[in-house]
């Protein structure tokens, strides 16, 4: 008999493990277990989400008849780690073979590296073929090149799956990319979609209550029903997304208070559990675009990031390790209590966290261009940072949170991601959003105690790095804006930038 482990973020029928195991022979290995749990401070609907997705998953298998072994938290017996989990039902089976798909994350790869000679049997790790590009090609593919760029890499990724290219195998529309053409600010029309919703069942209502019970200090609100958990449930959110999907590009970077959601399609999550696969998703967006449903800069800049952002980053995870410490930019400023509280005079940060802290959730602008850039400018630690990222958003796993977070949020990586550092002033957000217009700071001034925070910030970024980053060609454009300013301007700057790095936990 062989043991099947299934990873709470592998929940798919298309996983390799089922095609190696035999429903009516071998047993299915499901657990919630307190170290995946605890390994960094979950947001609760995090915690909720992937615990009701995996009983969700368990039960469909167990409806499919597959033999499946669930190990609940709330369980008679709670398990430490995986590997006890295992060992416990090991020890009532008569197991010659473990079988699992490879983990997406380092840190549990290494946990399995002992796996075969603690359990005295052999244990086959399957390569996730769930994703487009494999980790071998992925390496052939960056090797020996001097620039790892992600547009290079997208555009390979076209070719290769055909999405949006024409019948001569180039571009639908005459370009790959339309990312100007995303970044409109909305002004309250067109009026954003109602998000989908879900009815929780009876496996949500008692997850939810054990949420409650196990973590009662945990950070964030629970809300059932506000994630799919369910393969049914993220098929019907793909339908909802794509359905609205027609003014995601123009307002894909746009930001506005007390609208979380605007017109991004909330698919992350049940795409990084397994719910959904990258190519169902991305076919259906084409599909829309052919039908003449969404137009062209809304279908590529979806697409994009799918088969470009998203494979990119989990290559890169791997390629540049990027599971190791990174800290190129030498920043270890402490991270503010702000990022767990909200309490800070600062409206887009405010906004942001108070959302996360909601919802689980900010999207991809709020994350690089308000607390990423933050954290950048201000000089906050960046694994630190990575962790606070990690642990507050329900789409977040190690793979895919870290290369975002250090490589290119940070620039810690040392600019193997991305040619300059994404560092940018209050004006950034004020033209994205209207978060400036209700602050109790002034985006329009840049020295006083009343001037935004990110304007001194910025400035004084370019200034203490500026032997790193004045040569960048990316870069001129702002150094030639600093080098215009007098001395006493200058002093002005530095002055205030050292002023607020002072007072970080007031701000």
């Amino acid at each position: 008999m062989h043991l099947g482990l299934i990873l709470g973020d592998q929940l798919s029928r298309t996983l390799p493990t089922f095609r190696r195991l035999n429903r009516e022979r071998d047993i299915i290995v499901m657990a919630e277990v307190w170290a995946e749990a605890r390994y960094v401070a979950h947001h609760r609907q995090k915690l909720f989400n992937c615990f009701s997705a995996m009983r969700h998953f368990a039960e469909e298998l167990e409806t499919a008849g597959w033999q499946v072994r669930y190990l609940p938290l709330d369980g008679d017996t709670a398990f430490a780690s995986l590997q006890a989990a295992v060992d416990a039902v090991k020890n009532e089976y008569s197991i010659d073979r473990i079988v699992l798909t490879e983990p997406g994350e380092q840190r549990l790869l290494s946990e399995m590296a002992n796996w075969e000679s603690h359990f005295n049997c052999p244990v086959e790790l399957l390569e996730d073929t769930r994703f487009l590009m494999s980790l071998a090609d992925f390496a052939h593919w960056a090797q020996g090149r001097k620039a790892l760029r992600m547009e290079y890499f997208y555009r390979l990724m076209r070719q290769r799956t055909g999405l949006l290219m024409n019948e001569e195998n180039q571009p639908e529309g005459g370009q790959w990319n339309y990312d100007a053409d995303n970044r409109r600010a909305w002004r309250g029309e067109p009026s954003a979609p109602e998000p989908m919703l879900f009815e929780p069942d009876s496996i949500d209502q008692n997850v939810a209550t054990m949420i409650e019970q196990l973590f009662p200090d945990g950070w964030g609100d629970v809300q059932p029903g506000l994630w799919p958990v369910a393969r049914r449930q993220a098929q019907a959110s793909l339908t909802h997304a794509v359905s609205h999907l027609s003014h995601f590009g123009d307002f894909q970077d746009a930001m506005a208070s007390d609208e979380p959601w605007l017109f991004h399609s909330r698919l992350s999550s049940a795409l990084n559990q397994g719910l959904l696969t990258p190519m169902e998703v991305c076919e259906a967006v084409a599909d829309a675009y052919y039908r003449d449903r969404i137009p062209i800069n809304a279908a590529e800049g979806f697409i994009r990031q799918i088969i470009g952002w998203r494979e990119y980053v989990r290559g890169m995870y791997w390629y540049l390790r990027l599971f190791e410490p990174q800290n190129s930019l030498n920043h270890h400023n402490a991270l503010p209590d702000y990022f767990w509280t909200a309490d800070t005079r600062m409206q887009c940060v405010q906004q942001s966290v108070r959302q996360t802290r909601a919802l689980g959730y900010a999207h991809h602008i709020q994350r690089l261009m308000v607390t990423g850039n933050f954290s950048l400018i201000a000089g906050l630690d960046p694994e630190a940072v990575s962790e606070w990222y990690l642990g507050v958003y329900v789409d977040a796993y190690q793979w895919v949170e870290r290369p975002n977070t250090l490589g290119m949020a940070l620039h810690a990586d040392g600019g193997r991601m991305t040619s300059k550092p994404y560092a940018a002033s209050g004006q950034y957000i004020n033209r994205q959003s209207n978060y400036c217009k209700t602050c109790w700071y002034n985006v329009k001034e840049t020295t006083g105690s009343r001037a935004c925070p990110f304007n001194g910030l910025y400035w004084h970024f370019l200034m203490r790095h500026q032997d790193r980053f004045r040569s960048n060609g990316r870069m001129g454009l702002m150094y030639r804006n600093l080098d215009k300013k007098s001395s006493a301007e200058r002093e002005a700057l530095w002055q205030q930038g050292e002023n607020i790095i002072a007072r970080l936990p007031l701000l």
